[in-house]
């Protein structure tokens, strides 16, 4: 019984390493998969750039295509990324989805 023991006991140790093991392989995929910012778009956020400008521009499109992807006017987004109009919430989520970031990348960070 003591060597049934020690033989499950030295198994358990070895799935719990590969399960560890396992775990940062996930891990680093997922890492992998992540977007990386680039150091001028956070300086430009930082700064205090409008992010739907900034992340437009990231994304390399145009003001026209942003707005017609997102189901808004030109006019709409051109008021947006200068301060002039807010935008509701649903909008703001169309954009965000458009450009690919979470509805809090909208958000100013100088607010």
């Amino acid at each position: 019984m003591n060597q049934r023991t020690n033989d499950l006991s030295r198994r358990l140790e070895q799935l719990e390493s590969e399960r560890d093991a396992l775990a940062l392989q996930l891990a680093r995929l997922q890492d992998a998969n992540a977007e990386r910012v680039p150091a001028a778009v956070v300086r430009r956020l930082a700064a205090g750039e409008a992010p739907l400008r900034v992340w437009r521009a990231h994304r390399g499109l145009s003001l026209r295509a942003l707005a017609a992807t997102a189901g808004i006017s030109p006019a709409m987004l051109s008021e947006m990324e200068t301060g002039k109009k807010e935008g509701s919430v649903r909008t703001l989520l169309s954009l965000a989805r458009a450009l690919g970031v979470d509805l809090d990348d909208l958000v100013s960070w100088q607010e």
